[in-house]
């Protein structure tokens, strides 16, 4: 599905509700392949390789989010059928499920597939992919901050909180990368596979793009949206908040909930979309998270103060939990404290 100009032909599709960062950064880079690295390194400007246009609802122009103006080649309705489409992350909360907000956006996503077109999203993105119905039965990713949301309301889905590119559902031509930032790993992967992976490697270089090979998990969040239909529920998610630390936990929301363990596990779990001793982990590993890049006490020393005696046990269900090794983690975000310091200090 070549374009006029007898290229593959990749398609930004785009709204009010979409980043400035994600939807020109990928036109840059996108347009970029074949051009810009012979040029980089011969002086020699190359022919680009890709024909990249944006697309939104209407055509217009619009303003995306912080304000910044957008021009769209072409609205959906007179929009060729392309090789692939990229759905520019739609920012919205995750409490704001986006059921009825793109109904022309979504039906042609749904006919572009059905003509053979490849889909992906970036970030919330998902969230209209899901809105198809093409994501029901798969596995795909979108930021972190979603899981709830796709586990309430697309139940269908396997979500990938920790991926950062799920490609699980390749072989039906949907791809799905995670946070906004994801979308560099997204255009690696569509510029190796509609030409090639040596041009794929050339552009990171020229962009400086070196992908997010260890997944979502070290930078998710435990998000804690408190259940108010369920006062008993959110009783004890109260009481967990101060108390995760304790021995058996769990035990004792029961006790304090009045039900009986099973009738409890089930409320909760309908209540937070965890079962308690995973909601328990959660928050111990989100506090150590936390311990970890701010403290200088030891890894063990860590562990014991969010509720684990044993070291190993809190090693693995931190590894286990967040993709890092407690030391791993801690190495990492040093990093960022190092450029931030100085100016914290100033």
């Amino acid at each position: 599905m070549m374009s006029k100009a007898g290229k593959p032909l990749i398609v930004l599709l785009a709204a009010p509700e979409t980043s400035a960062s994600v939807l020109y950064g990928l036109y840059d880079v996108l347009l970029s392949v074949g051009a810009v690295y012979c040029d980089m390194v011969s002086g020699s400007p190359g022919d680009a390789l890709l024909d990249i246009r944006i697309a939104s609802a209407d055509g217009r122009p619009f303003h995306c989010v912080g304000n910044i103006p957008v021009e769209p080649h072409m609205s959906v309705a007179n929009q060729p059928t392309p090789d692939a489409v990229v759905i520019c992350d739609m920012y919205t909360s995750i409490y704001d499920v986006p059921k009825g907000r793109y109904p022309r956006e979504i039906a042609w996503l749904q006919k572009m597939h059905a003509n053979g077109a490849m889909l992906t999203s970036v970030c919330s993105g998902s969230l209209l992919l899901a809105e198809t119905g093409l994501l029901d039965g798969k596995q795909a990713t979108a930021h972190w901050a979603y899981r709830d949301m796709f586990q309430r309301h697309y139940p269908k889905v396997s979500f990938r909180n920790e991926s950062i590119l799920c490609l699980a559902a390749e072989a039906d031509r949907i791809v799905t990368a995670g946070g906004v930032s994801a979308w560099h790993d997204l255009a690696v992967y569509l510029i190796a596979r509609f030409c090639g992976y040596r041009h794929a490697i050339e552009t990171a270089k020229v962009f400086l793009i070196s992908g997010h090979s260890e997944g979502q998990s070290p930078y998710a969040v435990m998000t804690r949206p408190m259940e108010t239909s369920d006062a008993q529920i959110s009783d004890c998610q109260v009481w967990i908040a101060d108390n995760y630390a304790r021995a058996r936990p769990v035990e004792q929301m029961v006790a304090r909930s009045g039900l009986n363990p099973r009738t409890f596990s089930r409320r909760f779990r309908s209540a937070t979309g965890f079962a308690p001793i995973e909601y328990v982990q959660a928050l111990r590993i989100e506090e150590a998270k936390q311990m970890l890049e701010t403290d200088v006490i030891s890894v063990d020393e860590v562990g014991g103060s969010v509720g684990y005696e044993d070291p190993a046990s809190f090693r693995r269900l931190f590894k286990r939990g967040v993709g890092l090794s407690p030391a791993a983690y801690r190495k990492k975000f040093q990093r960022i404290s190092q450029i931030a310091r100085p100016i914290a200090a100033g």
